[in-house]
C-alpha cells in the first residue's frame, strides 16, 4: 500500500442503519425490489408529523418534552417510548446527514457550510442535555430490567448507561467548538489543487500520475503534491493542537486521565482494551512487517533502481501501465452493480436502488472534500456513498468497500430501533473489508483481460500486507498523542518518525524527503475528524481475511455467514457477531500469523 494514497485515508462514517432478512429471504425480496427500485420511501411515522421541518430548536423541543413528560406504566409503555424516541432521533440524524453530505460534496458552497454550522451551533447543543435527561428517565424506570432481558435491548441499555456516565454539561460547548474546528480540515484539504500540464487537478486526480512508468514524471508529480500539502503544514499542525487541547479538556471534565481512555468508553469498546491494541501493534510488527520488507525488496529489484524512493511505491514494478478499472463514474456504477449482482442478486439491487435515488457521488472534482464514506440515512434506510474516484484499482476497491457498508445498511434497515442498527465500527468495517475480498471472484467485470485480472488481485492482496502496518502506525500515534496531550511540536515529530520506522519497510529511502515524511500523518483525515476510529480497520481486515477463507472453502456457506453476521446489527456483542460469521475476534500473534499465511498462499497461486 502506498500509505499516502490508501483509501484508508478516507473517512468511513458509519452510524449504521439497516433490514433484517436472511440471505435466502434476500433472494426472495429481490424480485419485489426489482419492480420497486424507485418506490423506496421512508417508513410511515407514528410519532412525529410527516411535515416537520428542522429549521430550529423550537421545532424539536415539544417532541422531546413529550418524551420527558410521558408516564411509563408498563413494559409495553417503555417499549413504545423507546420506539418513539428512536423515530425522533432518526429524523434528526437524517437531517444532519444531508447537511454533512452537502457540505462535503460542495465545500465552496457557503449556504451548505452555514447549514451545517447552524445545526452544530444551534441544534446539537440543545439536544445533548435533553438526551441525557431521557437516558436518566429510562434508566430510572422500574420496567427497564424486564426489557434488558431481551436481545438487543441489553446491548442498547449498556450503551445508555455508558452515556449517562460520560455526560457533562460543561462539555456541550466544547463539542460544538470541536465540530467547527474539525470542519476546517475538509475546507483546507478540499482547496488543495495542483497544476499538471496546464490542468488544475485535485490531489486525488494528480495521485494517479504516481503510477506513471516514467520515473522522472513520478518524481515531479510527487514533489508537486507534497509541496502543496506542505504549504498548509503549519496550519494543520496548529489545528491538530487545538483539537488535542479541546478533546483533552472533554476527557478531564468527564473524570478521565486522558482522551484515549475517554474515547474507549465513549466508543463503547466493551470487548477490548488499550492493551489489546498494543498487542495488535506488536503482532503486526513481528508477523507482518517482515512480509512487507519482502514485497518491498521484490519491488526494488524489479524496478532495477539503486535506491527506492517514495515516488516508486505506486508504479507497477514490472513497468506496465497503470490498471484502469473503469472510464468514469457512470461506468464504475454499472460495473459495481454487476459485480454485486453476481455475488448475490440482492446485493446488486442494493446498489441499483442507490443509483436510482441519486445516492452516489463517486468522481473527484474541485471543491469536493477528500476521502470517501458511506453515510447511513437513519430514517429511509438507503445510504449515500461519497468518494473521489479517478479510474484506478484503488478507486474500484473503494467502491467495493463502501458498497459493503451500504449492504450492511440495507440488511438492517428494518430493525426495530435505531440503536439496533448503529453497529460498532469493528463490525461495520468487517462488512466493508470482507466485501473487498468476496468480490474478487467477479473482478473480471472490471478487468476482462486474464493477466490484468491476476495483476489486480495480486495488488490488492499485497495491499493487505501494507495496510496492517499503516493501521498500527496511525493507532499507535493516536495513543501517544493523547497520552501526552501537552507535547511540543518537536516531540510530536520525533514520536511520529519513531513509530513510522517501526512499522515501515526498511528499504525506502527518504533522504531529501524528510519533511514530507515528518508530516505524512496530516493526510489522515481520521486524526482530525474521527479520533481513535482506525484500529477497527486492522481488526476488520483480519476478520475479512477469515471470512474470505471461509468463502473460498464454501461460497454458499461463507456468504451465508457473512450475511448472518451483518443482519445482526448491534443486537449482539462484537465477538458474538464475528462468531455468527464463523470467525474469531482475535488479534493474537498466532492468529495473525495463521491468516497472513493464508494471504501469502493466495498470492503464490497468482504467480
Amino acid at each position: 500500500m502506498d500509505t499516502q494514497n490508501s483509501f484508508y485515508s478516507n473517512f468511513d462514517l458509519n452510524i449504521t442503519n439497516r433490514s433484517i432478512f436472511a440471505p435466502i429471504q434476500g433472494i426472495r425480496l429481490i424480485h419485489e425490489l426489482m419492480n420497486t427500485v424507485e418506490k423506496i420511501e421512508r417508513p410511515k411515522r407514528k410519532f412525529l408529523p410527516d411535515t416537520i421541518n428542522l429549521t430550529d430548536w423550537s421545532v424539536l423541543e415539544p417532541w422531546f418534552n413529550n418524551l420527558l413528560a410521558r408516564a411509563i406504566e408498563s413494559v409495553s409503555d417503555l417499549r413504545t417510548w423507546f420506539k418513539d424516541r428512536s423515530e425522533l432521533e432518526a429524523v434528526i440524524a437524517e437531517d444532519f446527514a444531508w447537511r454533512y453530505i452537502n457540505m462535503t460534496r460542495f465545500t465552496e458552497n457557503e449556504e451548505y457550510s452555514k447549514s451545517y454550522q447552524f445545526f452544530v451551533e444551534n441544534i446539537q447543543p440543545q439536544i445533548a442535555p435533553v438526551s441525557d435527561q431521557l437516558n436518566r428517565k429510562a434508566a430510572a424506570s422500574k420496567f427497564l430490567e424486564s426489557l434488558e432481558k431481551e436481545t438487543g435491548y441489553d446491548i442498547m441499555i449498556r450503551s445508555l448507561r455508558k452515556e449517562i456516565e460520560l455526560f457533562r454539561e460543561e462539555n456541550i460547548p466544547l463539542f460544538t467548538e470541536i465540530s467547527l474546528e474539525q470542519q476546517k480540515y475538509n475546507q483546507l484539504a478540499g482547496a488543495m489543487m495542483v497544476d499538471l500540464e496546464g490542468k488544475e487537478l485535485t490531489l486525488q486526480q494528480a495521485t494517479v500520475k504516481l503510477m506513471s512508468i516514467d520515473r522522472v514524471e513520478r518524481e515531479q508529480v510527487y514533489r508537486k503534491i507534497t509541496d502543496r500539502r506542505l504549504q498548509d503544514k503549519q496550519t494543520l499542525d496548529e489545528l491538530f493542537t487545538r483539537l488535542i487541547t479541546l478533546r483533552h479538556q472533554v476527557a478531564v471534565n468527564a473524570g478521565f486521565a486522558n482522551f484515549r481512555d475517554y474515547m474507549f468508553k465513549a466508543m463503547g469498546r466493551f470487548d477490548y482494551t488499550p492493551q489489546d491494541c498494543f498487542n495488535f501493534h506488536d503482532s503486526v510488527s513481528s508477523e507482518v512487517v517482515p512480509m512487507l520488507n519482502v514485497l518491498t525488496k521484490e519491488r526494488k529489484e524489479l524496478l532495477k533502481v539503486d535506491v527506492l524512493k517514495p515516488w516508486d511505491k505506486a508504479v507497477d514494478p514490472e513497468g506496465r501501465d497503470p490498471l484502469k478499472a473503469f472510464h468514469d463514474g457512470n461506468d464504475l456504477t454499472e460495473k459495481t452493480i454487476g459485480c454485486f449482482h453476481r455475488i448475490d442478486p440482492y446485493l446488486g439491487q442494493c446498489l441499483a436502488i442507490m443509483k436510482e435515488m441519486g445516492h452516489l457521488d463517486l468522481e473527484s472534482r474541485k471543491g469536493k472534500a477528500p476521502g470517501g464514506y458511506n453515510y447511513p440515512l437513519a430514517e429511509i434506510g438507503v445510504p449515500f456513498i461519497f468518494m473521489n474516484a479517478t479510474s484506478t484499482l484503488r478507486d474500484m476497491v473503494t467502491i467495493m468497500h463502501e458498497g459493503g457498508h451500504a449492504v450492511h445498511n440495507f440488511l438492517t434497515r428494518e430493525l426495530e430501533l435505531n440503536d439496533f442498527k448503529s453497529t460498532p465500527s469493528e463490525v461495520a468495517e468487517l462488512a466493508s473489508m470482507s466485501m473487498e475480498l468476496i468480490s474478487m471472484d467477479h473482478w473480471d467485470i472490471f478487468f476482462p483481460d486474464a493477466e490484468a485480472l491476476k495483476r489486480a488481485k495480486r495488488e490488492h492482496l499485497e495491499d493487505i500486507i501494507e495496510t496492517l502496518p499503516w493501521v498500527a502506525t496511525i493507532d499507535k500515534f493516536q495513543h501517544w498523542v493523547y497520552e501526552n496531550p501537552g507535547h511540543s511540536l518537536a516531540e510530536r515529530k520525533q514520536c511520529w518518525n519513531e513509530i513510522v520506522e517501526r512499522f515501515s519497510d526498511s528499504l525506502t529511502d527518504w533522504t531529501g524527503e524528510e519533511t514530507a515524511k515528518d508530516y505524512l500523518w496530516q493526510k489522515q483525515l481520521h486524526l482530525y475528524e474521527v479520533p481513535f476510529y482506525y484500529i477497527e480497520y486492522g481488526m476488520a481486515q483480519l476478520g475479512a481475511v477469515a471470512i474470505w477463507r471461509n468463502y473460498k472453502l464454501n461460497k454458499q456457506k461463507g456468504l451465508q455467514g457473512y450475511m448472518n453476521a451483518l443482519k445482526l446489527g448491534y443486537l449482539k456483542s462484537i465477538p458474538e457477531v464475528y462468531e455468527a460469521a464463523g470467525i474469531r475476534f482475535d488479534f493474537s500473534r498466532a492468529y495473525i500469523s495463521e491468516l497472513m499465511a493464508f494471504v501469502q498462499k493466495q498470492l503464490e497461486h497468482l504467480n
